[in-house]
């Protein structure tokens, strides 16, 4: 599925959020200034957006990895063309990571751990690489839950979201999975609890625009 959309991902999230998931991305890559991370792992990086926002914090390397090559070779020519020398974009299973424990300083997920077949197994390969006293911020869409975004948010969401996706991109499954993937996502203090369970010490959450995304700030 995500190799049938590669070549139109990156349109159509700018143009599905109006261009705010690059202010997103912004604010959760500022979360991890205080690192002052060197080493940085962008987990389901698709076509490299976050991994390329990472390069303000001036890390000596970021690495993004995908399992879908489709997206990988989109992001592969976005990184030549940036010049982007410091992103390297790998091929790989996010739940079956081949990197060593306590690896990376950072890691960052952008709209990709919902997608994870086992949320756990990623989650706790995601804490296995991370140094002690490192983060990994998570962006993940989300239902608001005021009026009345809730109400316009779940019209977008259901309806529109899924005919402009598939005008555009011709997948006819892409854009409706997406809200059901959301859906049945265990969001806000649910998630916070699966990795508290996981091993991470200390977790907090942030809903962005209007409830419509979530941030998630994950210390091991």
């Amino acid at each position: 599925m995500f190799d049938n959309i590669s070549g139109k991902y990156d349109f159509l999230n700018h143009f599905l959020s109006l261009g705010i998931d690059v202010l997103w991305r912004k604010k959760a890559v500022k979360m991890l200034a205080s690192l002052h991370p060197k080493k940085i792992l962008d987990l389901a990086t698709g076509t490299g957006d976050f991994a390329l926002e990472c390069l303000v914090l001036n890390p000596d390397k970021v690495t993004g990895l995908d399992i879908s090559p489709g997206m990988l070779q989109v992001g592969i020519e976005k990184m030549k063309r940036k010049k982007a020398d410091k992103v390297e974009m790998l091929l790989g299973d996010c739940e079956h990571l081949h990197f060593e424990d306590n690896a990376y300083d950072a890691i960052t997920v952008g709209f990709g751990v919902r997608n994870f077949e086992n949320l756990e197994q990623g989650l706790s390969e995601m804490h296995r690489v991370l140094r002690p006293g490192g983060k990994a911020v998570v962006l993940e869409p989300s239902f608001p839950v005021t009026f009345p975004m809730k109400q316009l948010f779940s019209l977008y969401f259901r309806f529109i979201l899924p005919i402009v996706g598939r005008l555009v991109s011709s997948d006819t499954s892409a854009y409706t999975y997406l809200p059901a993937s959301v859906e049945v996502f265990p969001e806000g203090e649910k998630f916070l609890e699966i990795c508290d369970r996981i091993g991470f010490n200390k977790t907090v959450w942030h809903p962005l625009t209007f409830g419509i995304c979530a941030l998630y700030i994950l210390e091991k």
